[in-house]
């Protein structure tokens, strides 16, 4: 219902933010990664996932829509809910907990605080195709800063690659190429595919 929203930064805390917003402050729960990105500014951008519960209407921002793409799937895990899963991303960044559920990692998943073996499992079981077939999928949408790398890593993502294949050839390609453009760097790295 709400994509995102975008004020004045006028409170800033590591678990929420208040965003005034037409003379309306707005409450916002954060992860430590949106918050390290917003300290220090005034004004900001928040991609918003709104839950509605019995007792209370919340929001949650994040700072990049990748990282809310991940909160929306994590939350659809059985056993996860908006708090385990904003702990799970503040613990870490977005692509290291994409590549544990890709790689099937449980040890680095039940390393976060609040998940036991049976969830990050779970977690695995439930994510892992998901991740996969859409990872790199935001990465596109949110296309203004994009470095060459991105650019590539995302046309070859859209393309059907594995992302953890994807990534390896292009960190080997990019050794010493790194004047390549992501049209080059595409090529080149589908030759190796």
């Amino acid at each position: 219902m709400y994509e995102y929203i975008t004020g004045k930064l006028t409170e800033l805390t590591p678990a929420c933010a208040v965003v005034e917003n037409n003379g309306v402050g707005y409450l916002v729960h954060i992860s430590l990664n949106t918050y390290a990105r917003l300290n220090g500014t005034t004004s900001c951008t928040l991609y918003l996932h709104h839950v509605v519960r019995e007792d209370a209407q919340l929001f949650f921002g994040f700072f990049s829509r990748q990282e809310r793409e991940l909160f929306r799937l994590l939350i659809s895990v059985s056993g996860v809910g908006p708090n385990t899963a904003r702990m799970m991303l503040s613990s870490s960044d977005p692509e290291e907990i994409q590549r544990a559920i890709s790689s099937a990692n449980v040890l680095f998943l039940k390393s976060i605080k609040g998940i036991g073996q049976k969830t990050a499992e779970r977690i695995v079981v439930d994510l892992r195709d998901k991740i996969n077939k859409a990872g790199g999928q935001d990465e596109i949408l949110s296309g203004v800063h994009n470095t060459i790398r991105d650019e590539a890593l995302s046309a070859l993502l859209m393309l059907g690659f594995t992302r953890l294949n994807v990534e390896k050839v292009l960190d080997k390609l990019l050794v010493g190429n790194s004047g390549l453009s992501a049209e080059n760097l595409v090529k080149q790295a589908l030759k190796q595919l």
